[in-house]
């Protein structure tokens, strides 16, 4: 007998729709026809065990503890699942043959994997276990990669990398959260002080942005703006590009901030021949932007819809299970495999069926294009999210999924569309002795871009907020000049403007933080490494992490805006700068990485920081918690505190 054991229901269910009929519905399983059986998890149906399931006296929270390191570590059945898991645990007994059916990332594999050893599987039998990779729900897509089996073996440094993630953030997570809930009760903040891994540096991203807007001063800053006319009476404006001379009078970003020396260049150049001494013009192309990940839906999503992080994720996962309107979206890829490039023309056909928006788009598409998103050497466990083969006429969607499935629709019909095309023009000019200089796209072919204009013209009315005469520069379209050709500078405009503080934090821009969170680290090394691991957390945790700050009283929404809470900026400044910064994650992530592709070993990532925790419990004694408000205990959080807190760490 096969038994197949997928990661949840909705999977398990579109597996049996692809194999032998007819079939018997039992509490926890399908049985199939030729006597093979279709059995799932309910997401983890496991978990790693608290610590006082190691050792009793760990109940009671105690600096004398501090760091809890298990020996030898347990896992435990989930109270809500466990009737699932003793259906496992009869059918993986009878299997002669097993075939795995997680879903296609680290956890996926890690899930199915630790109860195949936690129900003491035969060595023989787990040897021959079979992978099965599903990122699309549909009855074709199911049979392909049933068609597709593995060996599961392929796959185990993936499910190791996982592990060592798992345990790491037990131990992070367990003994930081006891180590600083102590110290700060000691400071008569009666509450859990919650730390982890990827939450307590996504904090401190918002707690600095938060203080860079406190301790802002405006300055004033002055650009320069000539006004120019050709032979022909053509006009367009060139801003004045300060030389090396004008250094002590700039700041850090380039900005002029002594007035009297804008104000005499402008003295200088009114109605002065300017000389062109560059021209630069070049055709140029732009390709549709890729499919979406998960993130980069979340962020259009957040930036067009205003729907947060949280909300988007759980709208991919109706479409994906319920609906199976999109492929797989826990997805960290944005591009598609070359084989899947085939069933474009019928997706395209399907969506020009539609009764929506898109349907002209797809009436429009080109289904022989290609492309740079099919490259199968940057796709990895899974592929970015596009649209299945499913129509959605006959579906009910509601108003979110309705967007949400619209903005995966678009992104999927833009690599079906020519490529935009502009011409690119750099003029400088000198006038007086002084460097001016213009840029001016002018558009050739749209392309995809039509399929964006509605947006567009949106973020167009921002732009018009601007300074009237920096609009005029930005929109300006720019004559046919010729190097040494003469102009006459009509006048110079002297432009005063202020500096802006640093903009709060938004859903859309937290988690564009979090996926480019090497923008926000100043050692060279981390930067690489968090540029590759692709930021802070992961596709699947982003949303859950930011979630879980709000839930936890550590931030808080003003409008649109994301601030960080009272407790959330006391906690930051209570704790060691190690904690609060991406540098640590950035090790992490980097050494999981080569624990799946076999460069490193799980001790590797387990030994040194077994070390750091200790050290870090050491500094939490030595800190300072006297800025954290003063919270009286209650019987509701002290319970909560003995389980939840204890049981499920948070990265």
């Amino acid at each position: 007998m096969k038994l197949y054991i997928a990661e949840k229901p909705s999977l398990g269910r579109a597996i049996a729709a692809a194999l032998p009929k007819p079939q018997k519905n039992h509490q926890g399983y399908i049985a199939l026809a030729n006597g093979d059986v279709v059995s799932w998890c309910i997401g983890h149906i496991l978990e790693q065990a608290n610590p006082e399931n190691y050792d009793p006296a760990f109940k009671k929270w105690q600096m004398a503890h501090l760091p809890i390191v298990p020996e030898q570590w347990q896992l435990k059945p989930k109270t809500q699942t466990r009737a699932q898991l003793t259906v496992l645990r009869k059918l993986v007994k009878q299997a002669d043959e097993i075939i795995h059916a997680g879903d296609p990332d680290r956890e996926g594999q890690l899930l199915v994997d630790e109860v195949i050893d936690f129900l003491k599987v035969p060595a023989q039998k787990k040897q021959n276990i079979q992978r099965l990779l599903i990122s699309d729900l549909n009855l074709p897509a199911v049979k392909r990669s049933l068609a597709n089996l593995q060996s599961n073996q392929l796959y185990m440094p993936l499910s190791i990398s996982a592990l060592a993630r798992s345990r790491a953030d037990w131990l992070y997570g367990i003994n930081l959260t006891r180590a600083y809930t102590l110290q700060g009760q000691k400071a008569g903040f009666n509450s859990v002080l919650s730390v982890g891994r990827v939450q307590t540096p996504l904090l401190g991203l918002v707690v600095r942005r938060q203080q860079e807007i406190d301790n802002f001063i405006a300055k004033n800053f002055y650009d320069v703006h000539a006004h120019l006319q050709t032979d022909s009476q053509a006009k367009f404006i060139a801003k004045w590009q300060p030389s090396d001379a004008c250094q002590p009078y700039m700041d850090e970003e380039g900005r002029v901030l002594n007035k009297a020396l804008a104000e005499n260049v402008v003295s200088r150049i009114n109605n002065q021949t300017a000389v062109v001494s560059e021209v630069d013009e070049q055709q140029k192309k732009q390709a549709a932007p890729l499919p979406y990940n998960l993130s980069s839906l979340q962020i259009d999503a957040a930036k067009i819809y205003s729907l947060n992080a949280k909300l988007v994720l759980d709208v991919c996962q109706a479409l994906y299970e319920k609906h199976k309107l999109i492929t797989y979206p826990r997805s960290d890829c944005r591009y598609l495999p070359k084989e899947h490039h085939a069933q474009a023309k019928g997706i395209i056909a399907m969506l020009a069926n539609a009764d929506e928006t898109y349907a002209k788009f797809a009436q429009d598409a080109d289904s022989s294009l290609k492309s740079k998103a099919w490259n199968n050497a940057k796709v990895t466990a899974h592929h970015a999210i596009i649209p299945t083969e499913k129509s959605a006429n006959k579906l009910t969607l509601n108003p979110f999924e309705k967007k949400i499935y619209f903005l995966i629709v678009r992104q999927y019909l833009a690599q079906f569309y020519p490529v935009y095309q502009y011409n690119q023009s750099r003029i400088s000019v000198l006038i007086a002795g002084g460097t001016f200089s213009a840029n001016a796209k002018t558009p050739i072919a749209q392309g995809w871009k039509v399929l964006f204009q509605r947006t567009k013209s949106k973020s167009n009315k921002v732009d018009q907020s601007d300074e009237n005469t920096e609009c005029q520069l930005t929109h300006q379209s720019l004559p046919k000049l010729v190097k040494g050709e003469q102009l006459q500078c009509l006048h110079g405009e002297l432009i005063s403007r202020m500096t802006q503080a640093p903009k709060q934090f938004t859903d859309a821009s937290l988690l564009s933080a979090m996926t480019g969170i090497a923008r926000y680290v100043s050692d060279n090394t981390i930067k690489k490494m968090l540029r590759e691991t692709d930021g802070l957390g992961t596709e699947a945790t982003r949303a859950g992490i930011i979630d879980l700050l709000f839930k936890r009283g550590y931030l808080e929404r003003k409008g649109k805006n994301i601030h960080a809470t009272a407790i959330g900026a006391s906690l930051i400044n209570a704790l060691p700068m190690a904690a609060t910064l991406p540098d640590m994650t950035a090790h992490w992530e980097a050494t999981l990485t080569n624990i799946s592709e076999k460069k490193s070993r799980y001790e590797d990532l387990i030994s040194p920081l077994t070390l750091t925790i200790a050290e870090m419990i050491k500094q939490s004694e030595q800190q300072s918690f006297a800025q954290l408000p003063k919270v009286a205990f209650k019987r509701k959080s002290k319970a909560k505190k003995s389980s939840t807190w204890k049981k499920k760490p948070i990265n």
